[in-house]
C-alpha cells in the first residue's frame, strides 16, 4: 500500500511538472490559450496589421454567437475605426 501511494504521489507530481512546463493556459475544453499576438496574426487573413470586423466576426469563436462577438468587438475597437490593433486586442497588464 505504502509502495503505491509513493508511486502515485510521483506520478501527480511528475503530471505538475510537465503541465507548468507547457507555459500555455488550458482552459477547460483542453485546448492551449492564444496568447493576443497569435491570435491577432491568425485573425488578421490580409495581414494589414488591423484585424478588420469582418475578420473578426469569422472566426469560429464569434460565429457561435455573434451578437456576442460583435459586442466584444465593440468594446474591443477603442479607437471607433472599426478594425482592431494589436494593442487594442491585447489586455491591460495591472500596475
Amino acid at each position: 500500500m505504502k509502495a503505491l501511494t509513493t508511486t502515485l504521489a510521483l506520478l501527480a507530481i511528475a503530471g505538475l511538472s510537465m503541465a507548468a512546463e507547457d507555459g500555455k493556459k488550458k482552459p477547460e475544453g483542453g485546448k492551449p490559450k492564444m496568447n493576443p499576438e497569435e491570435m491577432f496574426k491568425k485573425l488578421d487573413k490580409d495581414s494589414n496589421g488591423k484585424v478588420s470586423k469582418e475578420e473578426f466576426l469569422a472566426s469560429p469563436g464569434a460565429k457561435k454567437d455573434a451578437a456576442k462577438a460583435e459586442e466584444r468587438f465593440g468594446k474591443m475597437d477603442k479607437d471607433k475605426d472599426g478594425s482592431l490593433t494589436l494593442e487594442e486586442m491585447s489586455p491591460k497588464k495591472k500596475k
